[in-house]
């Protein structure tokens, strides 16, 4: 039996002669685009690279302290703005503030990306349930949670609060039920719990 080693497929790419950049001819699929554009995002980061010799990336630590600082900035930006209730605004610094974060160069610790985006995500689920938005809220709030499973009660919180907001209330006990697992017994996932058991019961009710 031959396995996938034993396959060659021969790929359409093209090498831009100016830019270096490596693209695909003819018809493509999101698979081989996702591998290409990371690829030449590399490519990219390795050229941009200061005071390294022969384009080498420096040791995973310590990190490029301005984009560290930059992240922090956006996300305090954004939670100066929620303060002040303009809402919108604040989503669009916390969205800013994530797409710093994850285009950190690849030997940049995995870690320090997971914490900052797990902040940010779940800020701007917080952002988008104060003006409503509870599909948007609750998928922020399970991305940060993807991000970060320990030690971020608000998130599974705040995506067990939309959840609960949207009428699904069967997902919302099973969330909330992962997150009192994780985070023990925190008090907000505690009475929130409560809260879904009782409107669960009460919709019995009105069916019975």
């Amino acid at each position: 039996m031959s396995s996938d080693l034993d396959t060659f497929t021969l790929l359409p790419l093209r090498l831009d002669p100016q830019s270096k950049a490596i693209s695909a001819q003819g018809p493509t699929d999101k698979a081989l685009d996702a591998e290409l554009a990371a690829l030449n995002g590399l490519h990219r980061a390795l050229l941009s690279l200061e005071g390294s010799a022969h384009g080498v990336p420096p040791p995973p630590v310590p990190v490029n302290p301005k984009r560290s600082a930059n992240v922090a900035k956006l996300r305090e930006s954004g939670n100066g703005e929620f303060r002040k209730g303009r809402f919108a605004e604040a989503i669009k610094f916390y969205t800013l503030g994530l797409q710093m974060a994850l285009t950190r160069p690849a030997w940049e610790p995995s870690q320090l990306v997971r914490e900052e985006v797990a902040q940010l995500y779940s800020n701007r689920a917080q952002a988008h349930m104060a003006l409503q938005g509870w599909p948007e809220g609750a998928v922020d709030a399970e991305a940060s949670v993807e991000a970060k499973r320990v030690g971020n009660a608000k998130a599974w919180w705040r995506r067990g609060r939309c959840l609960t907001e949207m009428g699904r209330l069967e997902e919302a006990r099973e969330w909330v039920g992962r997150g009192l697992e994780m985070e023990g017994e925190e008090k907000e996932l505690v009475e929130l719990a409560k809260e879904i058991e009782a409107r669960i019961k009460k919709e019995s009710g009105a069916r019975a």
